[in-house]
């Protein structure tokens, strides 16, 4: 399916929202870059197994029989904002639903992470996955949107999200988490074509997905690229650069232009260049990015990040320390706080607590 087929055949389909009337909406005005009161700040894996509250409603439950219960999802999407001051809700899933639509099994196992069992191993695999999967058996996220929207009650914005089309075929090809991530590589170079139809599949499938999000009621969608980083500037040219374009001229075409789009491409910083051109709204930036070469890179663009999560495991003094000094480096406008990755299992609630509340300390005007 072409970017233009795709938006024709959900511009009929998708109706711009109202405009709505938010107690808070410092996250949806700093991503289109203007003015702000204070910085506004969310965190990737804000509702995570730091808290006590969300250990406890995962007590004795499968990982993805939570993400597939909407009262339970939509539960922990709360979490953090009932106990924090914080700008942003991102809804409770995880970017491997893509593959279970398509066939392959995914588990999540404490300890390892996800596993999927069935793993592409050759390109003859492909035919084992739904290249044209239905979208609609996630509906399960859009029903959590939607109670998740009526329980904020306008508090704060709501961000949907998926995986980015590289990040899932990696894992769909490697079966686990890895650090070399050499199976999918090799698959790059040998077998270029089944790659990219393999990669083409899975963009389609996304932007259906982060539709049906928008549609459901996210006021923003940011797209995951996890393992940027394992690819060499030409490969990421030619294998996540025209994946990650035609998700955002997709949705800009569908949802609008001033429906903001945010990417994180972990670790891609010799491909910033490249990503400036792209349609999104606002670049995320983990912690071995320096925040002004970003800025001189990146302009036009909202940036967003990128504390070091272990930064949190100093004492709270230092916390405010590495946060002003953040701060002084990306400016207050078009700024969004937050981490250069996501919360640890191990991090202190009061350690969070104290970096959202000197974000907001340091930039309140």
């Amino acid at each position: 399916v072409s970017t233009q087929s795709t938006g024709n055949l959900y511009k009929t389909s998708y109706k711009r929202m109202e405009a709505e009337k938010l107690q808070n909406d410092l996250f949806l005005r700093a991503c289109r870059g203007e003015q702000v009161e204070k910085v506004p700040i969310w965190i990737m894996r804000q509702a995570g197994r730091y808290l006590p509250e969300f250990k406890e409603v995962r007590a004795n439950r499968d990982f993805f029989e939570v993400c597939r219960t909407p009262e339970l999802a939509s539960q922990l999407t709360l979490q953090p904002i009932e106990r924090f001051p914080l700008d942003a809700a991102i809804i409770f899933s995880d970017i491997l639903v893509i593959p279970q639509v398509m066939g392959m099994d995914v588990t999540m196992h404490p300890g390892e992470g996800p596993i999927i069992t069935n793993p592409l191993c050759q390109p003859d695999d492909i035919a084992r996955v739904k290249l044209d999967a239905d979208v609609s058996q996630l509906q399960y996220v859009a029903e959590a949107i939607k109670l998740t929207k009526k329980k904020l009650n306008g508090r704060v914005p709501l961000i949907g999200f998926a995986g980015a089309p590289w990040t899932i075929m990696a894992y769909m090809i490697e079966g686990k988490g890895s650090k070399e991530w050499t199976l999918p590589k090799q698959w790059l170079y040998k077998y270029p074509e089944a790659s990219h139809k393999l990669l083409s599949s899975i963009t389609d499938i996304t932007i259906q997905y982060l539709i049906m999000q928008a549609k459901a009621g996210a006021n923003a969608l940011q797209v995951f690229d996890s393992w940027a980083s394992v690819l060499s500037p030409k490969l990421f040219r030619v294998f996540i650069l025209p994946y990650l374009n035609r998700i955002a001229d997709t949705l800009k075409s569908v949802l609008g232009d001033s429906f903001p789009l945010l990417l994180f491409p972990k670790g891609a910083h010799f491909a910033l260049e490249e990503i400036g051109h792209s349609k999104y709204d606002v670049i995320s930036l983990d912690w071995t990015i320096d925040p002004s070469y970003a800025r001189s890179i990146l302009k036009g663009k909202t940036l967003q990040g990128n504390l070091d999560p272990c930064a949190l495991y100093g004492n709270e003094e230092s916390i405010k320390t590495e946060v002003k000094e953040m701060i002084e480096k990306f400016g207050t406008r078009a700024y969004i706080a937050n981490l250069g990755h996501g919360l640890y299992p191990t991090h202190e609630v009061e350690k969070v607590g104290c970096f959202i509340d000197a974000v907001h300390n340091f930039t309140n005007k």
